[in-house]
C-alpha cells in the first residue's frame, strides 16, 4: 500500500495547476522567481526568459489552459473508484510519455545543450521556427516536475490497481460462498 495515495498526489496536481494559472494570470513574474526554477535551472544551464516579467496574452491564455486542466483533472479525481483507477492507469502513461518528450525537447535542443556546447562539436546551435519559446528554465522546470510527480502517480496506481483487484477477487468470492 502506498503512502501518499494517488487521488491525493493527483488533487495535489491539479490544485498546483490553479495556482500556477493564478500567478500566470496575475504576477507571471512571481515564478520566475522561485527559488527551485532558479537551482533547476542553473543546474541544467537552462537560459532564463525574460518573457515571463510581464502580464502577456500568452501568459494569460496559459493560465486559462492550466485552470481549465486543473478543474477537469479534479472532477476527473472524484469518479467511481472502478472508473477512477482504470481513467487514471490509462492517463498517466500517456502524460509521462508527452512530458518525457517536452523535458527531452526542452533540454536537449536548446543552445544550452551539451550537443551544441562541447569545442569537438561539429553541430552549432540554430534557432528553430518553432518551439523556442518551450527552451527556458520556467519550462524545464515544469515539465520535468509533472514528469516526476505523474511518474510517481503512475507506480501509485499500479499498486492500487493490484490492491483494488485483490478486494474484488475477495467479494466475488465472498459473494460465491453466500450464494452455496
Amino acid at each position: 500500500m502506498a503512502l501518499i495515495s494517488a487521488a491525493t498526489i493527483i488533487t495535489s496536481v491539479s490544485l498546483f495547476h490553479l495556482t500556477l494559472a493564478y500567478f500566470f494570470l496575475t504576477n507571471p513574474s512571481q515564478i520566475a522567481d522561485q527559488t527551485l526554477v532558479f537551482i533547476i535551472g542553473q543546474a541544467m544551464n537552462m537560459p532564463h526568459s525574460r518573457a515571463f516579467e510581464v502580464a502577456s496574452p500568452a501568459l494569460s491564455f496559459l493560465g486559462a489552459v492550466l485552470a481549465l486542466m486543473g478543474i477537469s483533472d479534479l472532477a476527473a479525481c472524484s469518479s467511481r473508484e472502478e472508473v477512477f483507477v482504470f481513467y487514471w492507469g490509462a492517463q498517466a502513461p500517456v502524460r509521462i510519455f508527452a512530458l518525457m518528450f517536452l523535458t527531452t525537447y526542452s533540454y536537449f535542443f536548446s543552445a544550452s545543450s551539451p550537443l551544441y556546447s562541447s569545442a569537438s562539436s561539429t553541430y552549432t546551435y540554430t534557432p528553430s521556427g518553432w518551439g523556442e519559446g518551450l527552451k527556458n528554465r520556467i519550462f524545464f522546470t515544469w515539465a520535468f516536475l509533472e514528469l516526476v510527480t505523474w511518474f510517481w502517480i503512475w507506480t501509485t496506481l499500479r499498486e492500487e490497481r493490484f490492491e483494488w483487484a485483490k478486494r474484488i477477487t475477495m467479494k466475488r468470492a465472498a459473494d460465491e460462498e453466500d450464494r452455496l
